[in-house]
């Protein structure tokens, strides 16, 4: 029987983020003996990179694209010049308009990415914008994914609009991600469906235990916090030391450890002076393997302003850690409050107020841990999805 094609598209580099960790979760579920894949990867860099399934067929990397998410400097740094033109005159126009940078990334892509000609039976745009699947891609199906909350994210609506209607389907990463993205575009509603992340379970246990993480996060008598994701808004780690001070002055001895990276960091460490939390709010930076660290830690915080479906919070309830997140608008697909981790008020006082109470009753932290030991949160079903739309093509 001959193979169908599919073309997954990502518009990045392999960082350590939770999208592309649902990108490796996707690539090593699918059946490579009725399918052929092929990845189109704008980066082939980061510490994701090598964790890519060997059966994938890697597309060559294009210069330009490699690190147009990057800085100014990192742009330079490698020689992508066209990409360094175009957010000079974003620089110039945004003193006048507002800019997506969406629309300047659409335009490198155009000026230096030759059309794929070959003919694919399905082609998924993973990561917004979707202008390469839509202009330079012969496929039967094109597929385009949703992995936040654009409702609470402050993008611009037309322009997530505008890239939306350039797939045949719309795949959203929960329930609630549906429900909020039809809300504010009732007009996708008929084209619009749940995928959840399909997580790789038994590689985070493996690489769970590569290494001691001692040195780093020493038991020290404290209680050790974590939280994982991007340093950005979304996360709203910048007010993690306004928290974790309130728990502090309550008398519990707190250490809150935060990996990533990303343009909140000279935020985040601002607020750690301010709060004097310098010795109780770590950040470890980029890891290319967290799950040590994950694996270590006593509570798994996720303090969100928004989400989609946190791909941390999954992994954290794989390695059986007590966790606590946010009341986002997404939350209630995350997890069952009091089952298999606790919601709490993004309020910072009532959030502090909702750790503080849960670290004081360990027998709940306890039932926490056992709980996500009894529940499969692989989703390796959900590949099955992705099959159903080729075959009824």
């Amino acid at each position: 029987m001959k193979k169908k094609q599919i073309l997954v598209v990502f518009t990045g580099s392999m960082e350590l983020g939770g999208i592309e960790r649902s990108l490796i979760g996707l690539l090593g579920a699918i059946d490579y003996e009725r399918y052929d894949v092929d990845l189109f990867l704008y980066g082939h860099h980061g510490p994701l990179f090598n964790l890519i399934d060997k059966r994938v067929n890697l597309l060559p990397e294009i210069k330009e694209l490699a690190y147009l998410r990057g800085s100014f400097a990192t742009k330079l740094k490698h020689g992508c010049f066209y990409s360094v033109y175009y957010r000079l005159i974003d620089q110039i126009v945004s003193h006048f308009k507002p800019i997506d940078n969406d629309e300047t990334w659409a335009k490198v892509m155009r000026k230096c990415t030759p059309k794929n000609n070959k003919k694919y039976d399905l082609a998924i745009g993973f990561f917004r914008p979707f202008d390469y699947i839509a202009e330079k891609v012969d496929a039967t199906v094109k597929v385009g994914w949703v992995h936040t909350d654009y409702s609470n994210s402050g993008k611009t609506s037309k322009a997530i609009q505008t890239d939306y209607k350039k797939v045949d389907k719309i795949a959203a990463v929960s329930d609630q991600c549906v429900s909020a993205f039809c809300k504010m575009y009732p007009e996708f509603q008929d084209r619009t469906f749940v995928i959840e992340n399909i997580i790789p379970v038994e590689m985070i246990k493996q690489y769970a235990n590569m290494f001691s993480v001692s040195e780093e996060m020493p038991e020290d008598g404290c209680v050790r916090i974590l939280s994982m994701g991007r340093f950005c808004e979304a996360k709203n780690f910048d007010n993690v030391p306004d928290i974790c001070r309130r728990i502090r002055e309550y008398g519990l001895n707190v250490k809150w450890y935060l990996i990533g990276f990303g343009p909140d960091e000279s935020l985040i460490k601002q607020k750690i002076d301010e709060n004097g939390m310098q010795d109780h709010v770590i950040i470890l930076g980029e890891k290319n393997n967290p799950y040590p660290y994950l694996n270590a830690c006593d509570l798994y915080v996720q303090p969100s302003r928004y989400e989609g479906k946190c791909v941390s919070v999954i992994e954290a309830q794989i390695l059986r850690k007590p966790i606590v997140i946010t009341d986002y608008a997404t939350s209630v697909s995350q997890l069952e409050d009091g089952i298999d981790g606790v919601i709490v008020p993004m309020n910072n006082q009532e959030c502090a107020e909702g750790i503080i109470q849960l670290l004081n009753d360990r027998s709940k932290m306890a039932l926490l841990s056992k709980n996500c030991g009894l529940k499969d949160y692989s989703n390796f079903a959900e590949i099955e999805k992705i099959y159903r739309i080729i075959e009824e093509k």
